[in-house]
């Protein structure tokens, strides 16, 4: 019989916090908004992490039950609404109190250039996370992250000719109730909407002459940013938790701007 090194007792009366395997690729499936009445399921290319917390006396969990749980489900068709079943799953077959998931993903949006209304293909990067805890007390979260610009106040202020403007990604972390459906696009939208002007992937002339004239007439600091997206997150009665991530990525300086809030509703 080969000895099962993971479950020998460890004498240093450590717990471990989160313990697992990281980057697992796996297809998952999703759903999109539509103008539809029932949403679109597609298939996005995911990394999963996983991880279970490790009581003191055990040497080390059995990173091959991770793999095992989610070839599982990848039989059936592997669900962004499994992450509920597959934590209880983890949490039982590694004998562990909590346990933790996270799918990131490359997500695609159609998006229009303001005025020639050339279609083009828009990458965010988003995630799926969920948590349960020793009482078995499930937590779902969104996660989305968006490019933005931003247009500097103060160098508009002070400046004679023009202001200095930068890229920046708008990181948006929400909770919402079990009965409640918040789709990323419209998370997406309401991010970009709080920008001194959204990012395009494609882009004529007379689209760039508008962006760049939208920015000027919306400077914002990252500071502007951040407030202007905890008023709408709070305005939303579906959401009960969010954390905001706001970084500029300074075109004048060696440095970065950033700011960050969170909020239990």
């Amino acid at each position: 019989m080969i000895k099962d090194v993971q479950n020998q007792k460890d004498l240093r009366n450590i717990p471990i916090q989160k313990v697992g395997v990281k980057d697992v690729e796996i297809p998952l499936k999703i759903e999109r908004k539509t103008n539809a009445e029932k949403p679109e399921l597609e298939t996005v290319y995911a990394k999963a992490k996983m991880s279970v917390s490790l009581p003191s006396h055990y040497k080390g969990t059995h990173m091959s039950r991770f793999i095992e749980i989610l070839n599982h489900y990848k039989k059936e068709g592997l669900f962004a609404n499994d992450i509920e079943t597959i934590l209880f799953d983890m949490k039982k077959r590694l004998d562990a109190t909590c346990s933790y998931l996270k799918f990131s993903f490359k997500y695609f949006i159609k998006k229009k250039a303001p005025i020639s209304k050339l279609e083009s293909l828009m990458c965010y990067d988003c995630a799926f996370e969920g948590e349960l805890d020793e009482n078995c007390n499930y937590k779902f979260y969104l996660i989305v992250n968006v490019p933005i610009t931003t247009l500097c106040p103060c160098s508009k202020e002070i400046s004679e000719f023009g202001a200095h403007n930068q890229r920046a990604i708008l990181k948006i972390k929400i909770s919402y109730g079990e009965n409640e459906q918040i789709w990323i696009e419209d998370l997406i939208k309401m991010a970009e909407s709080c920008a001194s002007c959204e990012i395009y992937p494609l882009l004529k002339r007379q689209d760039e002459k508008f962006v760049t004239e939208t920015a000027y007439k919306n400077p914002k600091f990252v500071e502007d940013v951040i407030r202007d997206v905890v008023i709408k997150l709070n305005e939303n009665k579906k959401i009960i938790f969010y954390e905001v991530e706001m970084e500029a990525f300074e075109s004048i300086h060696n440095h970065n701007a950033w700011a960050y809030q969170k909020c239990y509703k």
